[in-house]
């Protein structure tokens, strides 16, 4: 089988200890926001609204948004959804949310960009699945024409393989290929090639009708942990485009949570991928941004980027057979999280923080002394107290009713003494 030559790929700077340095990839714009090269790895999701719905789906992107998703994708597979993508975007910022929006076209993406030019306008990127732009002489015509479309706008494309959807030409040709070979592949290693191949021929035909290098994303989906990561790593191998990370079809819960943080997680730890999004299956009626919240704690976890201030909390055992500290854990967590719209633009660093919130005396005093502030509950059977620690020291110890929002408003004044002073003496003339 054929593949391309290997390019020169030089690693960036990465504070992770024990990890693997940056892949280094072109940058792309999309919109204001910058995707590969020294950018931060970025977090983006997808609604699943009908986006002939404008106010339905602009409701959705804006809590995408403000979860933390920093570029929303939006299904453009009608006339009626494409003739509402410049009414979603007025919507969208008319209330002040400006995240750039990504139109997903399928088998129809051709006649959409042609036939809806204000759509093709405001979109700030194509996302084009060369698996199904057509079959045969129409594949390279109606692909190109997408591609014309992009060019024309000054748009980027995401180049979007799927190995639901991978071209059965393609494949054919692979499969007939590897039979030839004295030690025949395994069917998936062909499927894996064949997803790779995809990727890269498509790429270098975009640049070839005249899309610019640095205007292409690549990814190459399945939903298996272990193809995924030998999928990547050939794609990191052979080019240098920017790569988007995700695990498709990845399921629901907790098994949709681990098998996305299980693959992705060590492509990450790699130096692989650019852009991440978890494709999780809401449950009925859920909330779309637990993806988001996810994707923010693979990074965070992993040391890679800071979103919000992180809860430290033991996991319990018959020393705490009380559910205080579960439930002032929960409470706390969750009013960081809701905090942080107005912190981020107030208090810089403030998403580094962190918080402890211990059950009992046993690693309660040292976990809290390690956090930025902490609090040791008392265990069963323990003196009715609880010390609170700010910076490695104890300041105060609570007691009584009223200890859950005596702590709250502790890490609030933490958090304007300590915070804003860091901004007002990094500000100019300061």
């Amino acid at each position: 089988m054929n593949t391309p030559a290997d390019p020169v790929v030089s690693p960036i700077a990465d504070v992770r200890p024990g990890a693997a340095p940056r892949k280094r990839t072109r940058q792309v714009r999309v919109g204001h926001v910058l995707v590969g090269g020294d950018a931060p790895i970025m977090v983006q999701s997808m609604t699943n609204t009908d986006t002939a719905d404008a106010a339905a789906t602009a409701q959705q992107v804006a809590a995408l948004a403000r979860a933390g998703s920093e570029v929303v994708r939006i299904t453009v597979n009608s006339p009626e959804a494409a003739a509402q993508v410049p009414e979603i975007r007025h919507r969208l910022d008319a209330t002040g949310c400006n995240v750039p929006l990504v139109g997903d076209f399928h088998f129809n993406g051709h006649r959409l960009l042609t036939q809806y030019p204000e759509c093709a306008q405001v979109l700030d990127a194509y996302r084009i699945n060369p698996g199904n732009v057509g079959r045969g002489t129409k594949r390279d015509e109606q692909f190109g024409t997408m591609i014309e479309a992009a060019i024309r706008y000054g748009k980027p494309v995401r180049i979007g393989v799927n190995w639901g959807s991978l071209d059965q030409e393609l494949l054919a040709r692979l499969m007939d290929e590897n039979a030839l070979l004295p030690r025949p592949l395994e069917a998936g290693a062909v499927m894996r090639e064949a997803l790779v191949v995809s990727a890269l021929d498509s790429a270098r035909e975009a640049e070839t009708i005249g899309l610019p290098g640095d205007r292409i994303v690549l990814s190459a989906k399945v939903s298996g942990v272990q193809d995924l990561i030998a999928v990547y790593r050939e794609l990191a191998r052979r080019c240098d485009y920017p790569l988007h990370l995700g695990l498709t079809e990845a399921g629901m819960g907790s098994k949709g949570i681990v098998a996305s943080t299980a693959a992705m997680a060590v492509l990450l730890q790699e130096g692989i991928g650019d852009t991440i999004r978890v494709s999780l299956t809401p449950e009925p009626h859920g909330d779309r941004t637990r993806e988001v919240i996810v994707a923010q704690e693979i990074l965070q976890t992993m040391g890679l980027r800071s979103f919000t201030p992180m809860v430290v909390a033991c996991p319990g055992c018959g020393r705490t057979s009380s559910t205080f500290f579960q439930e002032l854990a929960d409470r706390i967590q969750s009013y960081l999280r809701a905090q942080m719209p107005v912190w981020r633009g107030q208090y810089a660093g403030v998403e580094t923080m962190t918080v402890a919130v211990m059950g009992c005396v046993v690693n309660g005093p040292g976990e809290s002394k390690h956090a930025n502030i902490g609090i040791s509950l008392p265990g069963s059977g323990e003196t009715p107290v609880a010390p609170v620690f700010v910076d490695g020291r104890k300041t105060v110890t609570l007691k009584g009713e009223h200890i859950a929002a005596e702590f709250q408003a502790i890490v609030e004044e933490y958090v304007r003494s300590r915070y804003a002073a860091r901004e007002e003496a990094t500000a100019p003339g300061a």
